[in-house]
């Protein structure tokens, strides 16, 4: 079977030549349905737009990975040295021949490809978004005529997601280059997760901004829950990626139990063994079923505690009126999440509720952030009297006027 080296940049400007043609019709509708409105509308409907090209391209790295897509073409950036698989027909061929259901073949090829065009597009938007974002600010430091809230975030917000993204296109010459090494492969995954709360976070300044409104406050006790569940979802979303790399899914094929017992055999300290190549340890063994079981099975315990997690907090943000969306959103997507989580284990891992599994966990990542950054902590009315001064000695306050009523007046308005 012919191997390419694993780098050839001969087809680079071709790639970004595609990157360019796929953002452009984006940018065109974007710009002309926003034709006139003010910057901070401009900016958020391009970042909106781009999170959601991005949630879609996550969607479709998650189909790249669960076909065996992922080494269709095994060279970066290009397939054989050539812009796109038509120009790499013969080495196809010769690798399918060789292995008819190998990693290689014309399909597989073509889904790796078309993964890779619409990433470059995706970083082509990032780009116009991050310069976009530093014109806007420029202008507006340097003519005091503009409102300050039309720019609400620093220019290097959206550098940093500019940054974010060369290193996700690293990672993602990685996975081919290191034959889907399971580390790299979740890395990859996390860090799109991490692309998606970088935008998400953007597009709800920007709107606050264009709407100019502040963002709702929440109790310390609600606030430090929120923050508590994100934090469990980053972790389950790790283990989830650690699940479907090392393709441990099937491990377990019963629900609530596992191999007919409540506790089966597991090797943890196999199946957590960080960095090895896929399918082996790093002494070059086969890894055990059993440490298959034990990466199946953490995922399940932790999906337990995270779905109580996000059922209470949707309950108690329902109560709080500008963040009943959000509530609705958690506790539907965590239902969608149980429900696929089910049908990947009893069904055989079905192609559709294994995407639709990474799609609610980004979806879900996504939610939080955005109750995030629409909210903020209340401080203690301890803190506020610290805050507050005493009254002078022998001053009194009016009938029916309380002493922190300018305290609770400011917090009402914000």
């Amino acid at each position: 079977m012919n191997t390419p080296a694993p780098y050839d940049l001969a087809p680079i400007a071709w790639l970004m030549g595609m990157g360019v043609l796929i953002a452009l019709g984006p940018l065109a509708w974007v710009w002309r349905r926003n034709a006139g409105h003010g910057v901070a509308r401009r900016l958020h409907a391009l970042t909106v737009l781009v999170l959601f090209l991005t949630f879609d391209l996550t969607l479709f790295g998650a189909f790249t990975r669960l076909t065996d897509s992922g080494l269709g073409c095994p060279d970066w950036p290009g397939c054989y040295g050539n812009a796109s698989p038509l120009g790499a027909r013969h080495d196809i061929a010769m690798a399918q021949a060789a292995q008819p259901t190998g990693p290689v073949t014309h399909g597989k090829a073509w889904i790796e490809m078309v993964h890779r065009y619409l990433a470059t597009g995706v970083g082509v938007l990032i780009v116009v978004l991050a310069i976009a974002t530093f014109v806007a600010w420029r202008r507006q430091r340097r003519s005091p005529t503009i409102a300050a809230p039309q720019v609400a975030l620093k220019p290097w917000w959206p550098l940093v997601t500019l940054v974010w993204v060369c290193l996700q296109g690293a990672f993602g010459a990685l996975t081919v280059t290191m034959k889907l090494y399971p580390a790299i492969v979740t890395l990859h995954l996390l860090g799109a997760i991490v692309l998606l709360a970088l935008l998400c976070m953007q597009a709800v300044r920007y709107q606050q901004a264009a709407s100019e409104r502040l963002p709702t406050a929440l109790p310390g006790g609600l606030r430090s829950l929120l923050v508590a569940t994100s934090l469990l979802l980053g972790l389950q979303i790790a283990l989830g990626g650690w699940v479907s790399t090392n393709y441990a899914v099937l491990a377990c094929t019963q629900f609530p139990a596992c191999q007919d017992s409540w506790w089966p055999p597991m090797n943890f300290a196999q199946g957590f063994e960080i960095w090895r190549a896929l399918g082996v340890t790093s002494a070059g063994n086969p890894v055990d079923f059993s440490a298959l079981t034990a990466i199946h099975y953490v995922h399940r315990l932790m999906a337990y505690v995270v779905f109580v997690a996000i059922g209470v907090l949707a309950w108690r943000l329902r109560r709080v009126a500008p963040l009943r969306p959000q509530a609705k959103w958690l506790a539907g997507l965590a239902l969608l999440q149980l429900a696929t989580g089910l049908g990947n284990v009893l069904l055989g891992w079905p192609l559709l509720a294994a995407v639709l599994h990474t799609g609610g966990a980004a979806a879900l990542a996504v939610v939080l952030v955005w109750t995030l950054c629409e909210t903020r902590r209340v401080p203690s009315l301890r803190a506020l009297r610290v805050a507050v001064p005493p009254p002078l000695q022998g001053a009194t306050p009016a009938v029916g006027q309380s002493p922190f009523r300018g305290v609770s007046g400011k917090m009402r308005k914000t």
